[in-house]
């Protein structure tokens, strides 16, 4: 499943570099491409939405 969230919080690379830390611990095999100056992610992931958006969310990220 292709989710595309926009990160409004997800400001530099370390940020990026957490969020998708975060998606790879609930689905080892997610694809996330992440566009910094839109501050939107692409995810390809076989996990549900709302585990993709609570990982991003414990991560201190705010997924809408």
């Amino acid at each position: 499943m292709l989710l595309k969230l926009r990160v409004p919080d997800m400001a530099c690379a370390a940020c990026r570099d957490a969020i998708i830390q975060a998606i790879q611990a609930v689905d080892t095999s997610a694809t996330v491409t992440a566009n910094l100056e839109t501050k939107e992610l692409e995810i390809d992931t076989q996990a549900p939405e709302a585990d993709i958006r609570r990982a991003i969310h414990q991560a201190g990220y705010t997924p809408s």
